[in-house]
């Protein structure tokens, strides 16, 4: 499946006359591998740099003893890789670059890695598809209840008549709010608009020009929460936005009104958002949730209002194909000297997720 490692402990970083494929190495925890590249990946992974695809660096860096550590120019990451800190660095001063076939980079680049100018890319883009996906099946399946009329049937079962359905179910011009035009809440907003709904966006750092090319409304979080039927959280995990959907905003939400988070857990206040959902009055759906995995006694669990999930929406199973395939593109860009086509720029990094 794998190809041998094409260079030795003393072979240049590129070829005498500047040419030939970068030395690279895979840092994650290696159960991504098989995961991220098939056999037909790994067979292109070889032809794109100087790599073993069989080594994988983990744990702390003074532990790395790989002769040609000292001669790499890219590598290629993803969850589990280790922190590029002074240390790491250290032991590659010919790191150029850092691919990332994941989302978020923040666990890994540090400013040490803003000092020495390395370049890096990140699989945010592909990894938004499947979270975005999700959000709108949950938008459309909130909307028509299912979840509560899921329970319902099941509790009646041949009682069930069509007189349960509530008269206000469905996605004809319901409103929807996304919180944050990030990456995943503009991806939403274009899934959404063969829909017959009203799309609402709060963003800082969207004008009004900005939304009028989204083709939504721009408002403030406080009416966006009074407004929508659903309201969706795609804003980054900051200090400024730590418990933004607090007491107030849970219950200016219209009865009804579904809570969807597949940002992070953090965005909501936990005590007022478990006070509105012990009512009855909203609902939620839940892919994450503060802290992540919640305790075994946590009420979340059994809430015939809630779907807790675990951290579902992002990419899963053959989803991380297309991560992997992001990534050996931007290696392909990198080693023929184009631009990459998602870099992260370190400006950036203080307001995204």
């Amino acid at each position: 499946m794998t190809a041998p490692m094409r260079e030795s402990a003393d072979q240049p970083l590129r070829d005498a006359d500047g040419t030939g494929p970068p030395v690279a190495y895979l840092a994650m925890s290696s159960e991504f591998v098989p995961l991220l590249f098939d056999e037909a990946a790994i067979v292109r992974l070889s032809t794109l740099a100087r790599i073993d695809p069989n080594t994988v660096l983990h744990g702390p860096a003074q532990d790395w003893s790989h002769p040609s550590l000292s001669q790499t120019e890219v590598l290629l990451t993803c969850w589990g890789a280790p922190r590029l800190d002074a240390s790491a660095l250290a032991v590659l001063p010919r790191l150029q670059v850092v691919i990332h076939a994941a989302g978020s980079v923040k666990a890994i680049v540090t400013d040490e890695c803003r000092r020495r100018g390395i370049r890096v890319s990140s699989g945010a883009a592909a990894n938004a598809l499947p979270v975005a996906e999700y959000t709108v099946a949950m938008i459309l399946l909130a909307n028509k209840r299912t979840l509560w009329m899921a329970r319902r049937y099941g509790e009646l079962r041949s009682a069930w008549r069509s007189s349960e359905i509530p008269r206000d179910i469905g996605n004809y011009h319901k409103t929807v709010g996304i919180v944050g035009a990030s990456r995943i809440g503009r991806r939403v907003i274009e899934l959404l608009r063969p829909f017959d709904l009203d799309v609402l966006l709060a963003d800082p750092y969207v004008n009004e020009q900005g939304a009028e090319r989204l083709g939504v409304e721009l408002v403030d979080l406080d009416e966006l929460c009074a407004r929508s039927d659903v309201v969706s959280l795609h804003a980054p995990a900051l200090p400024g936005t730590r418990a933004m959907m607090d007491g107030a905003r849970l219950a200016a939400m219209r009865d009804g009104a579904t809570l969807i988070n597949t940002a992070r857990g953090a965005l909501i206040d936990n005590a007022a958002l478990m006070r509105e959902l012990r009512t009855g009055r909203i609902n939620a759906v839940l892919d994450t949730a503060d802290p992540e995995i919640l305790l075994d006694e946590s009420p979340l669990y059994e809430l015939p209002n809630v779907l807790l999930t675990p951290h579902i929406a992002g990419s899963l199973g053959n989803e991380l194909r297309r991560m992997g395939r992001s990534a050996l593109d931007e290696l392909a860009r990198y080693a023929s000297g184009e631009p990459f086509a998602f870099e992260v720029r370190y400006a950036d990094l203080e307001r995204s997720a």
